[in-house]
Order: C-alpha cells, then sequence, then structure tokens
C-alpha cells in the first residue's frame, strides 16, 4: 500500500525489486527531467511505518528525529547507463535472497519481482536471471 500510493503520486518504472528482512533492492526509470529519488523514498518509509505498530521504543535520538528505527537513514542511487548495467543490476537485485543464504534460488523468494512478467509484451525475460548469481 505505501509504495503503491507513492508510485501513484510520483510515478517511476520499476525494473526489478526484492524486499528482504532488513533491506530492500529496487530499479526504477524515473520519469525523464525527474531524480527526486529522496522523496519518493520518503513518502514509502513514512506510509509504510505508520501503517504498522513499531517494536519497542525507539531510542532518544530517533524520537527526536521523529523515526521510529524500521529504516536506514540513508539510501544508495546509482545511475545505470547500459543494457550490461542493468542486467547487472537487475540481476544483483534478484539473487540478493539466496546471497544472505534466505532460498537457494532467487524464484522461491516470494517478497521479489522476479516472478512477474518483465519485459514491454508482459513475457519473464530470462536472460535477466543468471543462474551464477553475483
Amino acid at each position: 500500500m505505501a509504495y503503491a500510493t507513492t508510485v501513484r503520486e510520483l510515478p517511476v518504472t520499476c525494473q526489478a525489486m526484492v524486499i528482504l528482512p532488513d533491506h530492500l533492492h529496487a530499479i526504477w526509470t524515473m520519469p525523464e527531467n525527474d531524480s527526486n529519488f529522496s522523496e519518493r523514498w520518503r513518502r514509502i518509509k513514512a506510509r509504510f511505518s505508520n501503517q504498522i505498530k513499531a517494536q519497542g521504543t525507539p531510542n532518544a535520538s530517533k524520537t527526536a528525529k521523529r523515526e521510529r528505527g524500521l529504516w536506514q537513514r540513508r539510501f544508495w542511487e546509482h545511475v545505470v547507463r547500459d543494457e550490461d548495467a542493468l542486467r547487472s543490476a537487475v540481476n544483483y537485485c534478484w539473487h540478493n535472497p539466496v546471497k544472505h543464504g534466505l532460498v537457494k534460488t532467487p524464484d522461491a523468494w516470494v517478497y521479489s519481482s522476479f516472478n512477474k512478467p518483465h519485459s514491454k509484451d508482459g513475457q519473464y525475460c530470462p536472460s535477466y536471471a543468471s543462474t551464477s548469481g553475483m
């Protein structure tokens, strides 16, 4: 809900996404002349945090900053400049649950876009999912 609402307001095209227990990866194409990753992540994090009850009590530093301790304060954006770099980024994203020992194969992780259609005609794009991982 937090993600869907945010991308309705501030659209992106999502090439790949994976949600893990302690972090997530998303590969977005931004609209032309729009590089406001920060506002998108701020809204996603805030909406998600407001939709769940925080576990425990945040420390004084987090309370002063109106944080609940669910999210890292920062994110890292990377510009993908060509098809090879995109393929590599998507592969890294989808293999992250394997890398962290959560599953043996990317298709076994349900919190991922791995099993969703990835091409313009709605077909799965196997060239983006090498079995060698990253």
